[in-house]
């Protein structure tokens, strides 16, 4: 391994330092003093200077074999990021452009006992804008990102993390660095490069089979022979092949047949079932050179994505099936976790992906504009039952189709599948993010004549490189060219189809500020909802860690910086402004605080109405609209502090949105909406069986903790996952059956009990909005803290019906089990998990308790 300490040195060598790898120059002068913490203030744009300039890495490392004992010795490198020349001893070996690749170089003639190995960096700004320049044929837009993102341009010309030239929730940091793993290998005879296991259920013969592919370099002359046995112990399954290695790179499959007799259990996304792995080692014991012992994890499942013709309904369904079994896909979409990867460990990965299981995900899209995620984030997916839909790393832009970049992508993409594809949680590839819609919608006013070079490339590009070698490397799941896109009917329409929105067909994105958010009305009623949301603020303890307090206003110059979504911040004004009073408070930094609480409010209220209306569209169709089978909301998490659309904070705090996932994806949830002056509610179902249950509601009025009225309707059946009417009623009669309540004065809050335990969480429905209520008094909230094993108990008493109470013990690491709750009852626990060492003490005095009328 070459892994470690490293020399790294700016262009003109007036900078020079000890730096780490994996790492990148960034971490490497902030580690040593350099430079602050590039996300302090406005230091994204102070730190410019790091990435127009070009920086080398070096060491010197001593062969610790010796070197006439071994017929091939390669440099290989998991990582470049990104343009770089690659030196042994001041042999140039090569160059490399692309981040996503593995680059591996012959070394065998260049090596000696004691070597330097440099990589020289070009600034990835200058590499980009020169590729553009040279690209004489036809632009290739956009250009540039919009001036609010203070960004870099022509990323769309270097295969690169796209995000990092700047995003609409992101900062520019074009870093350079060794990102990933750097190794000298030494063999004879021949050597392992990639191993994947397939699963395959043969349906005719009800049969579970392996595919276990291999692909080697051979260095003798002459082919080699050997044996090959697999053994997986806990399924009574061994089989031994004789295979021969021919001369040169290639592959072998073997296809292994899974005991009959064993009780094989399958791989289950989360809330459907256990997520079984099996130990599995392959063995290869060749007549030249050593024995190589493989030790997989292998897991089995199948994954299909059903698109067909739905009764009543024009267009085709859109829904995957595991197992043989149809699920309702309930997630978000990731982006990477920091600007700077080396930053990202597992302990990061493993909160943030177990924060998305805790609120009942199942599913997250890793998004086109960021990186193929590393070995261990699948791993946890794996473990943790969390789906993947995973896209190709392009995203919201038109790309070049010149021989250079193809080649460069082909090898991409052939690399990451074969990385990728033995995970059970990856359940489809996607070719981009957006770019069909990009050509559809014309978002680069393209000149109609024009218009037909940029869909040949679109089609060369993510058709005939992208999906060819896919389908070629993985016949196990399903493939799509983009997202949004309809599917089927794309690839009809020539693979760009008419209206990539449509909600007959695929799956949509879906955004809009300017509507009501709590209108049901206004969302599609689509097959499969890949993408929507809304922004808000991170709490004011993840602020506080990268400002100083002349920044604490919603107005600030560091309010606006940090803002990279055009008219953002006075969008969410506006949202908010429509339900709730704007704070008022004479006090400056009171006033930041409570619009932070009020955002983060907001942004859940709008997420739950949204997700819910997908949820109880799943089996119905309305004026030829509905069979909705998946609400990813975009998106899960932070790559920095500021505004944005996550549910979890930069550092993994839960926003508010966080733990009203928690409660819309629930796996059993009555759903009210209002239609005509009606009331519905639905009763939606993740179970696997009908269960008998009792609706419970209640009618509270805002100024009591008495309820006005209740009602239980009982032997009510919720479909096993479905979606189902359970009742209805004109809002006129329940209220008038309630002592005079109006809509201003009145709250309705219900829920699902049944047999054994079966409970769904209470969910609420208001009448009116809130800044209209009527008989809401502010409240005395206060909070006893104890300790319990490793959990924290907090026991909450009010004096009165409090909205949205909030508790927030600041940068104290951990979550609650509920946050953001209605209170109807004198007293609530709520427990405190931490995910740091902590105590009572320092609990009780970081505590803030927050409810509406706090805000003032």
């Amino acid at each position: 391994s070459l892994r470690g300490s490293w020399q790294l040195r700016n262009g003109n060598g007036s900078v020079s330092l000890r730096a780490e790898v994996p790492g990148c120059v960034h971490t490497a002068l902030l580690c040593q003093g350099l430079i602050q913490d590039p996300y302090y203030r406005f230091n994204d744009v102070m730190y410019r200077w790091i990435s127009l300039d070009n920086w080398t890495y070096s060491r010197t490392f001593k062969t610790p074999f010796d070197i006439r004992k071994w017929q091939k010795v390669n440099l290989v490198f998991e990582g470049v990021d990104t343009v770089a020349q690659i030196l042994l001893n001041n042999v140039t070996l090569g160059r490399t452009d692309n981040m996503f690749n593995r680059y591996s170089f012959d070394i065998s003639s260049v090596i000696q006992e004691v070597n330097c190995v440099e990589v020289r960096f070009l600034s990835a700004v200058s590499y980009a804008a020169e590729q553009s320049r040279c690209h004489k044929a036809h632009s290739i837009p956009p250009a540039c990102p919009p001036p609010v993102q203070k960004g870099e341009c022509h990323v769309n010309f270097i295969r690169k993390e796209q995000c990092s030239f700047s995003w609409d929730w992101g900062p520019s940091f074009p870093t350079q660095g060794i990102w990933k793993d750097v190794r000298i290998e030494a063999y004879n005879h021949y050597h392992l490069i990639y191993f994947s296991i397939t699963p395959l259920f043969e349906k005719s013969a009800q049969q579970w089979c392996l595919e276990v592919e291999s692909i080697f370099d051979v260095v003798s002359s002459k082919p080699i022979a050997g044996l090959v046995t697999v053994n997986i112990p806990k399924l009574q399954t061994q089989q031994t092949f004789s295979v021969k290695l021919q001369p040169g790179e290639g592959s072998i499959v073997l296809l292994v047949n899974i005991n009959k007799s064993a009780a094989l259990e399958a791989w289950w996304p989360n809330g459907h079932g256990k997520q079984t792995g099996y130990n599995m080692t392959t063995t290869f014991m060749m007549e030249a050179g050593c024995q190589i012992e493989k030790f997989s994890k292998v897991y089995f499942r199948t994954v299909e994505l059903i698109q067909e013709p739905i009764p009543d309904s024009p267009g085709l369904s859109f829904y995957f099936r595991i197992n043989g079994r149809p699920i309702f896909i309930k997630g978000s979409n990731w982006i990477p976790a920091d600007s700077f990867q080396d930053r990202v460990t597992s302990d990061t990965l493993r909160l943030l992906l177990k924060s998305a299981a805790d609120v009942n995900m199942n599913a997250l899209r890793v998004w086109g504009g960021g990186v193929y995620e590393q070995d261990e984030f699948y791993d946890i997916c794996d473990e943790m039952g969390i789906m993947i839909w995973q896209d190709f790393m392009f995203a919201c832009a038109l790309y070049p189709t010149n021989r250079n970049f193809l080649e460069s992508v082909r090898a991409e993409v052939s690399h990451q599948v074969r990385r990728l594809k033995s995970h059970p949680s990856i359940i489809l590839w996607s070719g981009n993010n957006e770019n069909e819609a990009a050509i559809a919608s014309n978002w680069f006013s393209i000149p109609y004549p024009d218009i037909g070079v940029y869909i040949k490339d679109y089609v060369t590009l993510y058709v005939k490189n992208i999906r060819e070698i896919v389908l070629r490397e993985d016949k196990s799941r399903p493939f799509v060219t983009s997202s949004p896109t309809n599917g089927l009917e794309s690839v009809k329409e020539g693979w760009l189809s008419h209206n990539p929105y449509d909600t007959h067909y695929g799956d949509t994105h879906f955004y809009d500020y300017s509507n009501d958010c709590w209108n049901w009305t206004m969302y599609p009623k689509t097959r499969f909802a890949s993408e929507y949301g809304f922004q808000s603020w991170p709490s004011f303890s993840t602020i506080e860690k990268v400002s100083s307090p002349e920044d604490w206003s919603y107005t600030s110059n560091f309010s606006l910086h940090r803002q990279h979504h055009e008219g953002g911040n006075i969008q969410m004004l506006q949202e908010i402004g429509r339900h709730f009073k704007l704070p008022q408070s004479p006090d400056p930094v009171k006033q930041f605080k409570d619009m932070i609480y009020l955002t983060q409010v907001m942004q859940a209220q709008c997420i739950k109405t949204e997700t819910e209306f997908y949820r109880f569209s799943q089996s119905e169709i309305i004026n030829g609209e509905g069979h909705t089978m998946g609400a990813l909301y975009w998106q899960l998490n932070d790559i920095w502090q500021a505004p944005s659309w996550a549910s979890l904070e930069y550092g993994g705090k839960w926003k508010l949105l966080h733990y009203f996932a928690q409660n819309f994806f629930a796996p059993l949830l009555p759903v009210a909406y209002e239609d005509k002056g009606m009331l519905h509610i639905y009763g939606v179902s993740d179970l696997h069986e009908d269960h008998k249950v009792t609706l419970r509601v209640t009618v509270h009025a805002w100024s009591s903790l008495e309820p006005v009225c209740t009602l239980a309707k009982e032997g009510v059946t919720v479909k096993a996952q479905s979606a189902v009417p359970i009742y209805k009623e004109s809002i006129c009669d329940l209220l008038g059956r309630c002592r005079n309540c109006t809509r201003e004065s009145c709250v309705i809050t219900f829920c699902l009990v049944g047999e054994d335990g079966l409970q769904s969480p209470r969910n609420h429905y208001f009448l009116s909005s809130l800044k209209d209520a009527v008989g809401l008094e502010k409240t005395q909230l206060s909070a006893s803290v104890s300790q319990q094993d490793d959990i924290y108990i907090f026991v909450l008493q009010t004096t009165a019906i409090a909205p949205f109470v909030t508790l927030d013990v600041g940068s104290i690491k951990g979550r609650f089990s509920d946050n953001g709750f209605l209170m109807t009852e004198k007293k609530k626990t709520v427990v405190f998990y931490p995910w740091e060492p902590t105590t009572v003490e320092e609990l009780e005095s970081s505590l803030i308790l927050t409810s509406l009328l706090d805000v003032v």
